[in-house]
């Protein structure tokens, strides 16, 4: 967790106002979650390894006896917990006020979670998560709709050439049957898959013979991973992907995935469709039912944000089932990589004043450069001018005049 200082909250707050801006331009709205859950529900196994990050807050009233009776016992010692991400909020949120919401709801949800973590280089204990999701619709439409806005989003950020990285839980769940893996190897082998682009082919298959996996099936996956493909270029789209499975994939599958794409490069006003299909794409959260995705930039080797579909999440809840899908945006990254987020067209002063200046001048002043629309600071001269106004310009301050006594006009300069 981290103190932000005003030039970094400002930056925060600027990549914020254009995110929110373009997620309600796509008919998003953003709804608010309290920080504190039920601990039941952040405990329910849908929230994967987050769950066993997760801050809980002791009962109110427990005396030393009764904590040493509850001390195995988490469940009976505390009773809420600190949100760990926005998405199991979400489905309560929706469970809780289903009546009065649209048949089909599209939420933006911006906000801090808490987890738990190893604190290093962009790893925080505390961080913001940037979400949306679309409840309520089973449909491709709903997945390309969340990749147009967040896509669009990243485009008026300025990281123009994004693109998402798509597979299917269902379509990896059918091509390790076809290898020959069982339901009961299969966690495991999702973990070592996920390790495919740092290990490679060799390493996945190593590790899939410690972890005990049936011969024949790690075989039959080895020899998948190194067959011999041709080097030509396909877009996003039917052969695409089927060139990525295995022989036989299931049309439902396939068909929905290129439906996707064609909504996506219809929405995207473009014949290129910013989709790349990767059949080993994993995303470690078990409550994805069926697409799921990450954002990708070429300035970097890491997701940017991702998300999936997760129907049966809410249903849990609610007793019904009801399909959902979500795509949040890796905030603290995205800040790291934009250099500046400030409005363009702000217009910020300082006003620097001598010692002899009355008050009341000062406050004219200031309050007809405010009423003009501009932001202004009201600084006293110190001996070294140019550092006060060098850290005027890092906290985005645009322009300064210096303000004598009896000064019926200022002199607006740049800061520069």
């Amino acid at each position: 967790m981290r103190d932000i200082l005003p030039a970094d909250k400002a930056r925060r707050e600027g990549v914020l106002s254009v995110i929110r801006a373009r997620y309600r331009a796509h008919g998003f709205d953003e709804i608010e979650t309290p920080a504190l859950e039920e601990y039941s529900r952040l405990h329910a196994g849908i929230g994967g390894d987050n769950e066993k990050l997760a801050y809980n807050v002791l009962r109110r009233g427990l005396d030393a006896d009764a904590i040493r009776t509850a001390a195995d016992d988490q469940a009976a010692l505390a009773d809420l917990g600190l949100r760990y991400d926005l998405t199991v909020p979400l489905a309560r949120f929706y469970a809780s006020n289903r009546g009065q919401l649209p048949g089909v709801f599209r939420a933006i949800q911006i906000g801090p979670v808490w987890r738990a973590e190893r604190p290093q280089k962009g790893r925080y204990r505390q961080f913001v998560q940037c979400d949306i999701d679309i409840i309520g619709d089973d449909s491709a439409r709903a997945e390309a709709e969340l990749m147009v806005a967040s896509l669009d989003a990243v485009d008026a950020l300025g990281l123009d050439g994004a693109t998402v990285r798509i597979n299917d839980r269902r379509a990896l769940d059918w091509m390790l049957d076809s290898f020959g893996f069982t339901s009961d190897e299969r966690p495991g082998v999702l973990i070592t898959i996920d390790k495919l682009d740092k290990i490679g082919p060799d390493g996945v298959a190593a590790e899939l013979r410690e972890r005990g996996a049936a011969a024949s099936a790690v075989d039959a996956f080895e020899a998948f991973l190194r067959r011999p493909q041709t080097m030509e270029y396909n877009a996003y789209g039917e052969r695409q992907i089927r060139k990525a499975l295995p022989d036989g994939a299931p049309d439902e599958i396939v068909s929905h995935l290129v439906g996707i794409g064609d909504a996506v490069a219809a929405g995207r006003d473009s014949a290129d469709i910013p989709l790349v299909f990767d059949p080993f794409l994993v995303r470690g959260m078990g409550y994805y039912t069926g697409t799921i995705f990450e954002l990708a930039h070429p300035s970097v080797g890491y997701s940017l944000g991702g998300g999936g579909r997760y129907d049966g999440m809410i249903g849990r809840f609610l007793g019904q089932p009801v399909p959902a899908v979500g795509f949040s945006l890796g905030f603290e990254r995205l800040v790291e990589l934009i250099s500046s987020a400030a409005d363009a067209g702000e217009r910020a002063v300082v006003l620097v004043h001598d010692d002899d200046v009355p008050v009341a001048e000062l406050v004219t002043h200031k309050a007809a450069l405010v009423a003009a629309g501009a932001r202004v600071r009201l600084e006293r001269r110190t001996k070294n001018l140019k550092a006060l106004l060098e850290r005027s310009a890092a906290d985005g301050y645009t322009e300064f005049a210096t303000v004598a006594a009896g000064a019926a006009a200022l002199e607006l300069k740049p800061l520069s």
